[in-house]
């Protein structure tokens, strides 16, 4: 009966845990995005105008700015992951073992037939083209 109660009281904290947790969360990002745009400002305010003869910018255009930027450049998804899974899917069709285990006999190939039959190729395109 008394490991019942506690794990009742245990119980608790973990879902006040969380929603503290969550705001913490939430504010820590409202946070680095002030700071975000407003090192983009002083960035902006320090290097544009004497750079480019550029006028200065407020907090709220330097933000503007960012989310043009990541608009234009970066867009907001993380479609990136999906590229490594088509690479490691393209490795894995390119590089089975039977297809690994077939290109140790290249070398011998190319002493024995193949230097031969790529001269006979390039003799036969060339002879097209002069045709």
């Amino acid at each position: 009966m008394e490991h019942i109660i506690r794990n009742k009281f245990r119980e608790r904290p973990r879902g006040i845990k969380l929603v503290g947790y969550i705001i913490m969360g939430i504010l820590l990002a409202v946070l680095f995005a002030f700071l975000f745009g407003y090192f983009a400002m002083l960035l902006w305010n320090w290097l544009m105008p004497s750079l480019f003869s550029l006028p200065q910018i407020n907090y709220w255009q330097a933000v503007g700015l960012i989310v043009l930027a990541r608009l234009i450049f970066g867009g907001f998804g993380h479609g990136h992951h999906s590229n490594k899974r088509h690479k490691k899917q393209w490795i894995k069709d390119c590089c089975d073992d039977e297809k690994m285990r077939k290109w140790k006999y290249y070398h011998d190939y190319w002493k024995e037939e193949g230097e031969e039959r790529f001269n006979e190729y390039v003799n036969k395109k060339t002879s097209e083209k002069e045709d």
